[in-house]
């Protein structure tokens, strides 16, 4: 009997032993399971949100209308786009902002150039006193260089040439010093409130003015037949020191067919950015389009390029104005 009961005290003790050992191995595992549970799914949607995260952002950037219509994209940093016949602001940006304006310059110098009536004909030369030394810019018209009066405005104007802008000042009744306050006079005149000269070619960021100042001066420039023909000529043929030189219009726009252009100008200094105006004709409207500081190398092109299609279809059926 005795015997029996020490049998069986035997079996319960080993028997608690064996639960004792496996109960913590057991919650253990059952401890490790739910936490592996919580990291596989808590992995699997972070990498899924990032995906579908930067696939919008990817295809916002590449395709223009996808959220946004074309005057949504535009990048210059100042805008202006005004109906010439009425006057009627289309679309604004920054409007009023007063920036650099580079070689938008040079449609005042050409002005002032025409206003006192010269001869086209006469031999204008180019000399030391016309080369850049504020940008150390290039330019093919060499110290020597002598054209017309006509062919200088025309270069200054169509491939916005430094020394060729510097000529017509230096030749003006008094000098550089009466040309740079006779442009200051007429910008007075024209009622250019944000405007402001320092020298004829733009290469200064000290000459200044606002997209809708611009506008004013673009809309008296295009009064000038000659400034007309001569900002939209694609190219043109010149004798510099006896060789044949082709100079072309920095504005692309004036070749492309799709465009029927009046007047253009370009500029460009690091402290303007890119800058275009044009008058131009979209959906069968005189246009004005003022774009500066466009921070692309081809920004401003696209930006006039989105408001010509935007013009031609939102605003040829519905007009409205927008003003950022």
């Amino acid at each position: 009997m005795k015997a029996t009961f020490r049998t069986l005290l035997a079996c319960l003790v080993a028997l608690g032993v064996a639960v004792a050992t496996s109960g913590p191995a057991t919650a253990a595992t059952a401890k490790k399971k739910p936490v592996a549970a919580k990291k596989l799914p808590a992995k699997t949607p972070a990498k899924n949100v990032r995906k579908a995260a930067s696939k919008p952002a990817h295809h916002a950037a590449v395709h223009e209308d996808d959220g946004a219509g074309p005057i949504e994209q535009i990048k210059s940093a100042s805008v202006a786009v005004i109906d010439q016949s009425t006057g009627d602001v289309l679309y604004e940006k920054n409007a009023d902002a007063v920036v650099p304006i580079a070689s938008i310059t040079k449609l005042m110098t050409a002005m002032v150039a025409l206003d006192v009536q010269p001869s086209l004909t006469e031999t204008l030369t180019i000399t030391e006193a016309d080369v850049d030394t504020l940008k150390g810019t290039h330019s093919r018209l060499a110290v020597g260089t002598q054209l017309t009066r006509e062919e200088m405005l025309r270069l200054a104007l169509m491939s916005s040439e430094n020394r060729a802008a510097s000529a017509l000042s230096r030749y003006y009744p008094g000098g550089r010093a009466a040309f740079v306050a006779a442009m200051n006079a007429k910008a007075r005149m024209l009622g250019l409130t944000d405007t402001r000269f320092v020298d004829p070619t733009g290469l200064t960021p000290e000459n200044v003015s606002s997209a809708r100042d611009l506008v004013k001066l673009v809309n008296a420039a295009h009064q000038y037949p000659l400034i007309r023909e001569f900002t939209t000529t694609d190219e043109y043929q010149v004798i510099v020191r006896g060789r044949p030189q082709i100079f072309r219009n920095t504005n692309a726009l004036v070749r492309n067919e799709q465009w029927n252009i009046g007047l253009s100008k370009t500029g460009f200094i690091s402290e303007a950015g890119k800058c275009l105006v044009m008058q131009a004709w979209l959906a069968n409207k005189p246009t004005i389009i003022v774009l500066l500081d466009s921070w692309g190398k081809l920004t401003r092109i696209a930006d006039a390029q989105r408001i010509k299609r935007w013009i031609e279809t939102s605003l040829a059926s519905n007009t409205g104005t927008i003003r950022g």
